[in-house]
């Protein structure tokens, strides 16, 4: 130890604009209750893979319905489908027109907007989110959760400490004619912290590549032993050995495993 307070400044924050929306919560390592038992107790790599980040909800139920050419929309406790060219979300413009200083007042964001593009979809979380310095947001579908067979939500990297604007999402429908719900208390989309210098073209562009098995070294062939060998042949094999030892080293614990 040395001595060092840890740094409690938050790495994100997300500020609720749309009254009422359920709050972004941490990604959960078991995917919402998703994942297979025997996965959630011994594939490290997947429960780290689902609890990265960040789970962000849509603001209320809402369905989307394409006829191949036009989007419509309907949300819960509404009747009718209106077609979709650009939406705010019910009620909210005088609500923030309430509170917004008077040369904000008539710029609250859209809720929804079909794209040019045929079959796309802009969405709003009614979040907007604020990252430390130096780090952005991946925005990306919840990992490892059982995907909606009616949409493909895009990926998309947002430098969130110095766009302070609404958390969108875009997303392709795969379907026409039913309607595709959305839920509210399911994750729309995961967002998930990156430090900007992970992904700059300086850092991408640091690889090798290694040809041909005989190219292997000494050091390649021993790791390869410890990681696939050894768990084979040994006469009583542990379970989740990866597993444990990833877990030991979060902890601190450094002994070899």
């Amino acid at each position: 130890m040395d001595g060092t307070a840890p740094d409690k400044t938050p790495l994100v924050t997300f500020h609720r604009f749309v009254p009422g929306a359920r709050l972004p919560q941490r990604a959960d390592r078991a995917a919402a209750g998703s994942l297979p038992t025997r996965a959630f107790r011994y594939c490290e790599a997947v429960v780290s893979a689902a609890a990265f980040g960040y789970y962000i909800f849509p603001p209320t139920t809402f369905s989307l319905l394409w006829d191949g050419t036009e989007i419509s929309w309907s949300w819960d406790g509404e009747a009718t489908w209106h077609k979709l060219k650009a939406a705010q979300f019910p009620g909210f413009a005088d609500q923030f027109d309430a509170v917004a200083p008077p040369d904000i007042k008539g710029f609250s964001p859209p809720f929804l907007g079909a794209l040019q593009e045929s079959g796309l979809v802009q969405l709003w979380s009614g979040v907007v989110a604020r990252t430390a310095p130096g780090w952005s947001l991946l925005v990306r579908a919840p990992a490892n959760l059982p995907r909606n067979p009616g949409y493909e939500l895009f990926e998309g990297i947002v430098e969130t400490d110095r766009w302070f604007g609404p958390l969108f999402a875009a997303l392709r429908l795969t379907r026409t004619d039913r309607p595709v719900e959305f839920r509210a208390d399911w994750p729309l989309f995961q967002v998930q912290p990156l430090p900007r210098e992970v992904y700059a073209e300086p850092t991408l562009n640091r690889y090798e590549i290694v040809p041909e098995l005989s190219m292997l070294n000494e050091q390649d062939w021993a790791d390869y032993h410890h990681t696939v060998v050894r768990p084979n042949v040994q006469e009583v094999r542990p379970r989740g050995q990866y597993a444990a030892a990833t877990r030991k080293r979060q902890k601190g614990d450094t002994t070899p495993s």
